[in-house]
C-alpha cells in the first residue's frame, strides 16, 4: 500500500466535521480539495484544457471545474473513466471521493482494530489528530529502503516517479539511466494483466520455436495517433521533472526503439536538455523482417519491415556551468568516464540479447544483459563519484550494474509486483558473471567491472 494512498485513507477516518449552519454555502472538504488538486494537476500537465478533457470523459466542461473545484465528488464510474484517461491509479481518487477500494475495505473489515492503529502510527503526525489540518500532498516517501551489494549502496522506492521527483532536492542526482515505458500502453494495468496470461494485446506474444518459448515483445506499430500525442506529453512531463533534480552536466541514457525515438528525443531537448549523441546497441532480436501478414506465400520475396539489428540509447546532458572542466571540478560531472587511457567511451556497442541465465534470475520482459548495462552505467560517472537514478526500474538491471561496478544508485518502480522482484533479484545480478567473462565482472571493492568496451574494430 502506497503512501499516498494511506495518507487518502486517514482522510476518510477522519472524526466528521460539523453540519454546517448555513447548508446553502458548503465549504469545500480537504479531501475535496486535495481530490481536485491532483486531478488539475494531472491535466495541466497533459496539456488539456477542461474541455478537452470533459470531451474525453463525455461530460460538461462546468462538471470538471466543480470536480478540481472540491464542489463535487465524483461516482466510481466517474473515478474509473477519470483513471482510465488520465492514466493513473485510480485508488488515491477512490478513496478521496470517500469510496474505499474493496480490498482496503476487507482489511479494515477483517481487522478493526490493528489497521487503524497501524495506519495512525505510521501516518498519524502528518494526516490524523484531534485539530484539522491542510490536506498533506500526495506523494511517495523518498529513500523507502537502503541495501547494499559489497561497497556499493542502493535505495529502492516502490511508487510513481512523479512524485518522487517534486519531492527530491533540485541538484542531487548526477546520472539517469533508464528503459522507460517508452509506449506507456504497453505497461498499463490492463496489458501487463494480458502479458502475464500470455494473451497479448499491446504485447506480442511469439509462437513456440522447435519446444523454446520466445520472449513477448511490445507492438508499437499499432499505437494511435492519439496514444502517441499522449507519448510525447508524458515525456515532456518527464523530461522537464528529470532536468530539475540533475546536476549540470549530468547525462540521460534513455532505451527507446527506432519507431518511437523521434517523439522522446523532441521532448527530452524541448525541456532543455542537450543531445549529445546516441548509443547504438547492436543487437539482433526477432522483432520485423515479416513477410505480408495472411499473405506470405503470395509474397514470399517482400519483407514488410527490416529485421531490427539496434536499439537506439537516447543520450542527454543538463547543459553545464560555464566550461566542462569548471563543471568537473564542481558537479562533478559533463563527461563521459574513458575505457583507459588509449580508449574513449564508444557509441556503437556489441551487445547480445539478455540469455536465459540472466532471465531465469529476473524475468522481466525488457530485462537487458548485464554485459551492456554495466558498460554504460560505468561511463555516466565520469569521476566515480555521484547518484545514478533508474525511474523506471523494471527488474532491477540499471541498479544491479551500478552496484557491480560500485556506485551509489536508486531505483524506482511503481508496479508492486516488479518491485518485489527488483528487490529479490539485484543482488544475483550484481554477483552474474555475464557469459563467464572475467572482463564484465562484479567488483566487490569498488573498482571498474568494465575493463574494456567491444567495439566494431577489435
Amino acid at each position: 500500500m502506497t503512501r499516498s494512498v494511506n495518507l487518502a485513507i486517514l482522510w476518510v477516518m477522519k472524526k466528521p466535521q460539523k453540519p454546517s449552519t448555513n447548508p446553502r454555502k458548503v465549504s469545500p472538504q480537504p479531501a475535496d480539495l486535495q481530490l481536485g488538486a491532483l486531478l488539475r494537476s494531472e491535466r495541466e500537465t497533459r496539456g488539456w484544457t477542461l474541455e478537452q478533457l470533459a470531451k474525453r470523459l463525455k461530460v460538461t466542461k462546468g462538471y470538471v471545474s466543480r470536480l478540481e473545484g472540491g464542489k463535487a465528488r465524483p461516482a466510481v464510474r466517474m473515478i474509473e473513466a477519470l483513471a482510465k484517461t488520465l492514466q493513473i491509479d485510480p485508488n488515491p481518487i477512490l478513496i478521496l471521493a470517500g469510496h474505499i477500494p474493496a480490498d482496503v475495505s476487507k482489511i479494515l473489515r477483517s481487522h478493526p482494530v490493528e489497521a487503524p492503529t497501524v495506519l495512525r502510527e505510521s501516518f498519524g503526525d502528518r494526516a490524523y489528530g484531534d485539530t484539522t489540518r491542510e490536506a498533506p500532498p500526495l506523494r511517495v516517501r523518498e529513500e523507502e529502503s537502503t541495501y547494499s551489494v559489497g561497497a556499493a549502496r542502493y535505495e529502492l522506492v516502490e511508487g510513481d516517479c512523479f512524485s518522487w521527483f517534486a519531492q527530491r532536492r533540485p541538484n542531487t542526482v548526477h546520472a539517469i539511466v533508464t528503459d522507460p515505458p517508452y509506449g506507456l500502453k504497453e505497461y498499463t494495468a490492463e496489458e501487463k494483466a494480458k502479458l502475464r496470461r500470455g494473451k497479448g494485446g499491446v504485447w506480442r506474444i511469439p509462437p513456440t520455436l522447435d519446444g523454446c518459448a520466445r520472449r513477448p515483445l511490445p507492438r508499437f506499430t499499432i499505437l494511435s495517433e492519439e496514444e502517441k500525442r499522449e507519448l510525447r506529453s508524458f515525456f515532456s512531463r518527464w523530461a522537464t521533472s528529470a532536468l530539475r533534480v540533475l546536476v549540470p552536466g549530468g547525462h540521460v541514457f534513455i532505451a527507446t526503439n527506432p519507431l518511437l525515438s523521434h517523439l522522446v528525443y523532441i521532448a527530452m531537448i524541448e525541456a532543455g536538455f542537450e543531445k549529445r549523441g546516441e548509443i547504438i546497441r547492436l543487437v539482433q532480436t526477432l522483432r520485423g523482417g515479416d513477410r505480408p501478414k495472411n499473405a506470405h506465400k503470395e509474397f514470399e520475396e517482400v519483407t514488410v519491415m527490416p529485421r531490427s539489428c539496434w536499439e537506439p540509447w537516447g543520450l542527454f546532458r543538463k547543459p553545464c556551468e560555464g566550461r566542462v572542466q569548471d563543471n568537473l571540478r564542481k558537479w562533478k560531472t559533463g563527461g563521459l568516464r574513458r575505457i583507459g587511457e588509449e580508449q574513449p567511451f564508444c557509441d556503437v556497442i556489441r551487445s547480445s540479447p539478455t540469455r536465459s541465465p540472466e532471465r531465469d534470475i529476473a524475468p522481466h520482459p525488457s530485462l537487458k544483459p548485464q554485459a551492456f548495462m554495466r558498460q554504460i552505467v560505468r561511463a555516466s560517472l565520469p569521476l566515480r563519484e555521484g547518484v545514478i537514478l533508474d525511474p523506471f526500474m523494471g527488474g532491477g538491471s540499471t541498479i544491479a550494474a551500478a552496484a557491480a561496478i560500485g556506485y551509489r544508485s536508486i531505483g524506482i518502480e511503481s508496479d508492486p509486483e516488479f518491485f518485489a522482484m527488483a528487490k529479490r533479484v539485484i543482488p544475483q545480478l550484481a554477483e552474474f558473471v555475464p557469459n563467464g567473462d572475467a572482463t564484465v565482472r562484479p567488483a566487490g571493492n569498488g573498482s571498474t567491472a568494465t575493463r574494456s568496451q567491444q567495439t566494431l574494430f577489435g
